[in-house]
């Protein structure tokens, strides 16, 4: 167990900031979650329209930190490789 004051505050901040952080992660899941449904049915227009939608979501979970920048690239990549080829 933490000893020092700042050491207990640290555990209060990191559980408040790993619920932030999860909603966070999950939010961008779903958004992604869309794009990739959207091609499953073969829907272009939608699969279109949820890419614009989930990029700047992606995108600002980098700006936010809670995921890295290249994985955010490579996740724009490939969806947006998957949506070209429909």
């Amino acid at each position: 167990m933490a000893n020092t004051p700042q050491a207990k505050k640290r555990i209060l901040r990191n559980q408040s900031r790993s619920l932030i952080n999860g909603a966070r992660i999950s939010r961008i899941r779903s958004f992604v979650k869309r794009v990739e449904t959207a091609l499953a049915e073969g829907d272009r227009q939608a699969a279109e329209t949820a890419l614009r939608a989930a990029q700047p979501e992606l995108a600002r979970g980098v700006a936010r930190g809670v995921i890295h920048k290249n994985t955010a690239s490579r996740r724009m990549s490939r969806l947006s490789k998957r949506v070209a080829a429909l």
